[in-house]
């Protein structure tokens, strides 16, 4: 079943609430975790999983994005059939951009009747997870299922940002809720839903045939959750595969973070931090791949003040340079400098930012090429910060890309 699929990673959302770390990309290629990009989650499930047959529907500020995959991703073989490729809007279907999830893969489908595939994996690249895709195949072939959708089950009052499910004894779906204000519990917990994690499996003629029925719908919003699956229940197959289940080869952490603001980015990342992290990086079997470039080993040195330079419960990629300074919970990404008697407390520096001696930061997020001036102190005094940075609602300072000093 997997020589017969092709994966569709939706990845050209304008992920605004991710700004000012989107200003500049798309939302999948956000750095994450000290040397990947979020993107690299979703594309190393597809590898561990057998599936080499991957289409990256990519739209908004995709250069980032691209040049990602040429460098890290160039990896499958197009004689055997095998490939990640980018595809931008094609303007098949009139001259417009993606409009909803659904019309993404609409606008590609000459793209999935020559695939020559009978199934279709449609997934997100913005989330942060580690999955066997293969295992929800299996259950989708066992199951007999003309779609099967990937879920969980999360606090109640959280399932209004999600697609509600409703399920029978055999885990066939009987309803289905885009972001519903107020949502079904589940009937394992009163205090959950089980909702859509964005992950489906499509019999391939039926998305072909019920894409082509959504582009003449009226007043369809042309997305998966919204329009066409409340459409097809009742009249086709629809399970729901619970995520973690047995089966899969993956170790079962049951970890799935939605990354898209700045705060659940900042936790996700923290999660990392943790004594025993809710994400197993470190599970040989099961590694996410990323963009390794030739960098020299990080190391602390001494700095001019005779200030040791100081790592505590930190993630610190190569080429870091800790002169004297101090860092302490925190995740630093290529060639980031701290200088003398610096500090680094609960943040995440992206690559090439630079703190000159005594400067200090504490719950920020920098992005690339920023460097901090001596003396200056960021995450300290908030409305400071909040004059020049953007703020989140826990109080994380997002520092842009390439931000200057006056």
């Amino acid at each position: 079943m997997i020589d017969q699929t092709l994966t569709l990673l939706l990845a050209g959302g304008v992920g605004s609430r991710l700004s000012p770390l989107t200003r500049e990309r798309a939302k999948p290629a956000v750095p994450f975790g000290g040397k990947y990009r979020i993107i690299d989650f979703a594309l190393s499930n597809c590898l561990h999983s057998g599936l080499r047959r991957v289409l990256v529907l990519t739209q908004y500020k995709s250069f980032s994005l691209q040049k990602h995959l040429r460098d890290a991703w160039s990896l499958f073989n197009p004689e055997l059939g095998e490939y990640i490729t980018p595809v931008p809007p094609q303007m098949r279907k009139g001259e417009r951009w993606y409009a909803g999830t659904a019309d993404a893969v609409a606008q590609n489908l000459y793209l999935l009747e020559r695939a020559d595939a009978k199934h279709a994996l449609i997934l997100s690249g913005d989330h942060i997870y580690r999955m066997d895709y293969a295992a929800m195949l299996a259950f989708h072939r066992e199951r007999g299922a003309a779609v099967t959708v990937a879920c969980m089950e999360v606090p109640l009052e959280e399932a209004q940002a999600f697609g509600v499910i409703a399920v029978d004894g055999e885990q066939r779906i009987v309803e289905f809720q885009e972001k519903p204000a107020e949502p079904r519990p589940s009937p394992s917990d009163p205090d959950k839903a089980l909702v859509s994690m964005g992950i489906y499996v499509f019999d391939m003629a039926l998305l072909i045939r019920e894409l082509e029925r959504d582009q003449e719908a009226i007043g369809s919003s042309h997305d998966f959750g919204k329009d066409i699956l409340p459409r097809l229940i009742g009249e086709y197959g629809l399970y729901a595969y619970p995520f973690g289940g047995t089966g899969g080869r993956v170790s079962q952490d049951r970890y799935w973070r939605d990354v898209g603001t700045l705060d659940a980015y900042y936790r996700a990342n923290m999660d990392l931090l943790e004594p025993m992290p809710p994400l197993d990086l470190y599970q040989p079997e099961w590694g996410i791949r990323g963009y390794c470039r030739t960098v020299p080993p990080a190391r602390t040195v001494p700095g001019a003040s005779g200030s040791e330079g100081i790592c505590i419960n930190a993630m610190v990629a190569g080429g870091v340079v800790i002169a004297g300074g101090t860092v302490q919970h925190s995740i630093l990404f290529p060639h980031v400098y701290v200088g003398d008697e610096a500090q680094v407390e609960d943040s995440i520096l992206f690559e090439g930012v630079r703190l000159a001696d005594r400067a200090r930061v504490r719950r920020c997020i920098i992005d690339k090429g920023v460097e901090v001036p001596a003396g200056v102190s960021i995450g300290y005094d908030p409305q400071a910060d909040a004059e020049r940075f953007e703020v989140s609602e826990s109080g994380v300072v997002a520092v842009p890309k390439g931000y200057r000093f006056e």
